[in-house]
């Protein structure tokens, strides 16, 4: 296989050019967003950039110590972002989300780790980053859906829920039907991915390591590893965020203590 392929930063710069479209789209369509456009790559461009030389210092390092913080750090602004983005508030839902991510993330990195890829030493950086990474981007997205439906369905189905307090149901008996939508909705974009994989869509680690020079099969293997992985960090992550958001925000008497806007 041949080696990868360097791009030089004014290959990058050219290519930056095909941003004239969605911007020419905005223009016509009156969409404005040319500012959250502008602002969002901009903010790419930078946090990449930083991220890189960061990653780089991480990877000679090389810590576990390091690693755990960082990876650490990576899981509050997940929670975060998740919070931010279903627009609730972060006092009653901050630690039920982190300890979703964590939960989630923890035992299966160590699996991946420790059992199948065996990087020495085992926290070798250059592995325990990006797949942290990889697993807890691809859970942010069905939380923030799981969260949204969640508590949009006790405002949007508000006397079902006062029915079932009422003829005597435990609060988290009478949220069930509202938990469980809110699981089938979040599983459904994640799922519609998975059958579509390898058909229509080339995943981008996969993608990644073919043109890094790594044979198809091998590239085939891993990806399958961390789609698995990632369905799997999912699953626990946005059961574990709902299950104990229901003890956080909902009082003895089953009152709703947030609702769905900050």
């Amino acid at each position: 296989m041949d080696s990868i392929v360097d791009l030089s930063l004014w290959q990058l710069s050219l290519f930056s050019l095909t941003l004239v479209i969605p911007f020419a789209i905005n223009h016509y369509y009156q969409l404005e967003l040319a500012r959250d456009m502008a602002i969002g790559v901009g903010r790419m461009t930078l946090q990449l950039i930083a991220i890189g030389a960061y990653l780089e210092y991480l990877f000679n390092i090389n810590s576990l110590l390091v690693n755990l913080v960082w990876i650490g750090l990576m899981i509050l602004i997940g929670s975060l972002s998740i919070i931010n983005k279903a627009k609730l508030p972060y006092r009653y839902l901050f630690l039920p989300v982190t300890t979703g991510l964590l939960f989630g993330l923890s035992p299966l990195l160590a699996l991946i780790c420790i059992v199948f890829i065996q990087p020495t030493p085992i926290y070798n950086a250059q592995y325990l980053i990006p797949l942290a990474g990889m697993l807890l981007g691809n859970s942010l997205s069905g939380n923030i859906v799981a969260l949204q439906n969640l508590f949009s369905a006790y405002e949007d189905r508000k006397e079902e829920y006062e029915g079932a307090i009422s003829l005597g149901a435990s609060p988290v008996y009478a949220s069930m039907p509202f938990l469980r939508n809110a699981i089938q909705k979040s599983f459904a974009p994640i799922l519609a991915s998975m059958v579509t994989t390898g058909l229509v869509t080339l995943p981008g680690m996969m993608t990644g390591q073919i043109l890094g020079g790594i044979a198809p099969m091998t590239a085939i293997k891993y990806q399958l590893l961390i789609m698995i992985a990632i369905f799997v960090m999912m699953s626990i992550s946005v059961t574990l965020s709902l299950r104990l958001s229901l003890n956080s925000v909902i009082n003895p008497q089953g009152r709703i203590l947030v609702n769905t806007m900050k």
